[in-house]
C-alpha cells in the first residue's frame, strides 16, 4: 500500500543549508558582515527538518538559555514568524547576538546530529530576529510600575546588557557603567565587524534606553567613581566586567616591539573601522603570526587579511582535533573536532603541536619566532628534538585566552572574595558575592566563556537581584545546563 507523504517526511529530502557568503575576494575588501541570508521559504523548510525529532535535547542539554527550539522551529515551519520571535525573546534578550556569535551548542545536541547533519538552529534563530526587526515587531518593553529601587550594573558586555534590560523591565532604575566611550563591551570592541556589525548592537541599545536603562560611559569604577559611593547610592550592584586579563607568554624576547595581545589588536582595528581610518596596529604588507588556535586567533586572522597582511600563520600548541566525529566527546556533548571557520577559508595557514621557545628580535623589534614541535602522547607537551624551526614575522599576536578579571581598584575596594582562579566568587544559588547586595555574572564570575552563557548569567543575576530586593521575582529563572557542557 502506497504511503501518503506527510509534511514531516520532507525532512528526509531536505538537506541542511546554512545560506551563502560573499566570495572571499569580495569580502576581504571590507569589514562588514558578508552573510547572504536564506529566503523565508528556505528557512521554513529548514525548520521543518526539526519536526521528526523524538525527544529533543537541544533546548536543555545544549542551550544555556533553555531556548524552546523545537517550538520556535514549528512556528517557522508554519510561517508564524512573529510568534516565533516572541517565543525566542522570552528566553533570550539578544537572539541577533547569539545567532551570529554562538558556536551553536544546541546543534551539537540535536538528535539528528547522531547520524546526520544537525538542524540549522542558529541560522533559523538569526533569520527570525532579523525579520522581527525589519517588520517592526521588536519594541521597547516599558514597565507599568516602578519599584523605587536603584541598581548599578558595572560592565556593558552581554552579561551586563542582559542583566540591565531584565531589571529595567522589572521596574528598577538601572544605571549601566562602562569604562569605554560607548557601551557594548566585547561586543563592540572585541568582536570584528565582519562577525557583528555595530549597527546591530546600537539598535538594541536604543531599545534599552527607551526602556529606562541609563548608560554612563567613560567611567572607571574605582578611579572616576568610588565603589563605596555605589554601595551608598544603589540598592544593589551587579559586577559584569568580564575576564579581560590576557594570558601572557613569558619567553625570551617578549619585551620586543611588534608583539601584541590579541584583544589590543582587535580593539585597535574596531576603533579604526568605526572612524574609517587605518588601525594603529596595521598589518598591511606584513607577515603576521598568531599564537593560539581559538576563536580569538581566528578573528585576528580575518582582521589581518582585511588589513592586507602578506601572510598569516596561526600556531597552536595543542594537537589537531580529529575530523568529523570524536569518540572522546560523544553526543550530546560538545564535540572536540577540527573546525574550519569563515576566516580560515579566507587564507592563511595553521599548524598544531607547536610550542614557541623564544621571540627573534632585531634592534628591539620582533622579526620572528623560534618554535619546536611537541608530542602529547603522555598527556602533556614534550618537545621533539630535531623539530626546531624559525618563522619570520613582523607582527606577533598573542591569542592565548584570558585568565581572570582585571585585579583593579574596583574589586579591591568592594572587598568581594575571589575564587582559586581569581574570578569573583558567588553563591551559585543566589549569584551574590561575599558582600551583601553585590552580585556578579558573566566572565567576571565564571571565567572567559561564551556570549550565550554570559546572557544566561546576566538574566539569572537579574532574577536574583529582584528576589533579593523584593522577596520574590516574576523574572525567568535560568536553570543550569548539565555540568559536562
Amino acid at each position: 500500500m502506497k504511503k501518503t507523504p506527510t509534511p514531516y517526511s520532507r525532512y528526509f529530502e531536505t538537506p541542511r543549508c546554512e545560506g551563502n557568503y560573499q566570495p572571499v575576494t569580495e569580502r576581504l575588501r571590507h569589514f562588514g558582515e558578508f552573510r547572504i541570508p536564506l529566503t523565508s521559504p528556505a528557512i521554513s523548510e529548514q525548520g521543518n527538518r526539526c519536526m521528526t525529532c523524538g525527544i529533543p535535547f537541544c533546548h536543555n542539554a545544549g542551550c544555556p538559555l533553555g531556548n524552546p527550539i523545537p517550538e520556535a522551529n514549528a512556528l517557522v515551519r508554519d510561517n508564524r514568524w512573529k510568534e516565533a520571535s516572541d517565543l525566542f525573546h522570552a528566553y533570550n534578550n539578544f537572539p541577533e547576538f547569539t545567532g551570529r556569535l554562538c558556536p551553536a551548542l544546541c546543534e551539537a545536541s540535536c538528535v539528528h546530529y547522531i547520524n546526520d547533519d544537525a538542524v540549522t538552529i542558529r541560522q533559523i534563530e538569526l533569520e527570525i530576529v532579523e525579520r522581527a526587526w525589519r517588520e517592526g515587531w521588536i519594541k521597547p518593553s516599558v514597565p507599568q510600575t516602578k519599584t523605587g529601587k536603584r541598581v548599578a550594573v558595572i560592565g556593558s558586555g552581554p552579561a551586563g546588557l542582559a542583566a540591565a534590560q531584565q531589571l529595567a523591565r522589572a521596574g528598577y532604575d538601572v544605571v549601566l557603567y562602562e569604562k569605554d566611550d560607548l557601551p557594548g563591551g566585547i561586543l563592540r570592541y572585541g568582536i570584528p565587524d565582519f562577525k557583528l556589525e555595530k549597527s546591530v548592537l546600537d539598535r538594541r541599545l536604543e531599545q534599552m534606553q527607551a526602556e529606562g536603562v541609563s548608560f554612563e560611559t567613560n567611567v572607571k569604577i574605582g578611579e572616576d567613581v568610588s565603589p563605596l559611593y555605589l554601595k551608598r547610592q544603589f540598592d544593589a550592584v551587579v559586577l559584569t566586567g568580564g575576564a579581560m586579563e590576557p594570558r601572557n607568554l613569558d619567553v625570551p624576547g617578549r619585551e620586543a616591539k611588534g608583539i601584541y595581545f590579541a584583544m589590543d589588536y582587535l580593539m585597535a582595528s574596531n576603533y579604526a573601522v568605526r572612524e574609517n581610518r587605518r588601525s594603529t596596529i596595521d598589518a598591511d604588507g606584513l607577515k603576521v603570526i598568531t599564537l593560539g588556535g581559538g576563536d580569538t586567533g581566528a578573528d585576528c586572522l580575518g582582521t589581518a587579511l582585511r588589513q592586507g597582511a602578506s601572510s598569516v600563520l596561526q600556531l597552536e600548541i595543542m594537537p589537531k582535533p580529529p575530523e568529523g566525529k570524536n569518540e572522546a566527546t560523544p553526543w550530546p556533548r560538545w564535540p572536540v573536532i577540527s573546525r574550519t571557520g569563515t576566516s580560515h577559508k579566507e587564507g592563511g595557514d595553521r599548524r598544531w603541536n607547536v610550542s614557541t621557545k623564544r621571540f627573534l628580535t632585531e634592534k628591539g623589534r620582533v622579526i620572528g619566532i623560534e618554535g619546536i614541535e611537541v608530542d602529547w602522547s603522555t598527556g602533556k607537551p614534550v618537545e621533539k628534538p630535531g623539530t626546531e624551526f624559525k618563522q619570520p614575522a613582523d607582527i606577533v599576536l598573542l591569542a592565548l585566552g584570558f585568565v581572570h578579571p582585571k585585579q583593579d581598584a574596583l574589586l579591591e575596594m568592594l572587598g568581594v572574595e575571589l575564587d582559586a582562579r581569581k574570578n569573583v566568587k558567588v553563591n551559585p544559588e543566589t549569584m551574590m558575592t561575599s558582600v551583601p547586595g553585590i552580585f556578579s555574572a558573566g566572565d567576571m564570575q565564571s571565567g572567559a566563556s561564551l556570549v550565550v552563557r554570559c546572557i544566561a548569567g546576566g538574566r539569572q543575576a537579574a532574577y536574583n537581584v529582584d528576589k533579593y530586593l523584593t522577596g520574590s521575582s516574576n523574572l525567568p529563572k535560568i536553570e543550569p545546563t548539565p555540568s559536562w557542557r
